[in-house]
């Protein structure tokens, strides 16, 4: 009768390395809704940096209450992101929610969540790009409904902008503000300009703004912001990364 020779296990030297992100590791708590921040975040992505996603549930309306809601669920999405607790910066994705719940909040939301991360939000990241280019005047264009202008302007305002002016196209549901074509936005962009601004603000990571941003830009000849640009810009350069990225203004060449 055969007889079954046991098998000795192997025994490997195993080798690492620092793996595919070497560089950086960053995180990003998107709303359920959102369709526009991962592909634009892809795009821009130096090589050696980790991109890397939680989600939120939220209905399809964005508006004041439904953007407060979303605050609460901040803490368990970032716990989420690599929880082995190497992620080095941790994001907010979200403009109008970020603003409606508070860049201290947020903060302290994100770093219950991931406490080895720099936590930081796409409207900190806005102010600190407006910052960078020497904005003082600014014009600001958004998709949202009024009532979420009036709390952006305030915010801007506080931050020590001033707010020339701020125009809303009062769209209530995400999945219409992804779908805004380029066109219409770099033109909604340039209807904004007027001589005594010195920068154009075009607020919400929905909005495919990045597609048209260094046009805009070099239509008017100062500097053009949007939301996903200076988020890139902000959690690049928060995680050390100072890599210039051409073709999208000259925040994100130059600073």
């Amino acid at each position: 009768m055969p007889t079954t020779k046991p098998v000795q296990s192997a025994t490997y030297a195993i080798q690492f390395d620092q793996g595919r992100h070497h560089r950086a590791k960053i995180g990003f708590v998107l709303l359920a809704t959102e369709q526009t921040i991962q592909d634009d975040v892809m795009a821009l992505r130096p090589d050696g940096v980790g991109m890397h996603f939680a989600r939120i549930a939220t209905p399809d309306n964005i508006n004041e209450k439904t953007l407060l809601a979303a605050g609460d669920m901040l803490a368990p999405a970032a716990a989420s992101i690599l929880p082995d607790g190497s992620l080095d910066v941790v994001s907010y994705a979200c403009t109008s929610g970020s603003l409606v719940v508070g860049g201290d909040r947020v903060d302290a939301e994100l770093r219950n969540g991931a406490p080895n991360a720099t936590p930081t939000s796409l409207i900190k990241g806005v102010i600190r790009a407006l910052r960078a280019v020497g904005a003082h005047k600014i014009v600001v264009g958004t998709p949202y409904l009024d009532e979420v202008n009036t709390i952006e302007r305030a915010y801007l305002e506080d931050a020590g902008f001033e707010v020339l002016a701020i125009e809303g196209l009062n769209l209530r549901k995400d999945s219409d503000m992804v779908r805004v074509t380029p066109a219409f936005i770099r033109d909604f962009a340039l209807s904004l300009d007027r001589p005594d601004a010195d920068a154009i603000f075009i607020s919400c990571g929905a909005l495919r703004t990045l597609d048209v941003i260094d046009e805009i830009e070099k239509s008017v000849d100062k500097p053009a912001i949007c939301s996903n640009q200076a988020m890139i810009w902000d959690v690049l350069r928060l995680a050390g990364v100072t890599d210039a990225i051409m073709g999208y203004g000259r925040l994100l060449e130059d600073h």
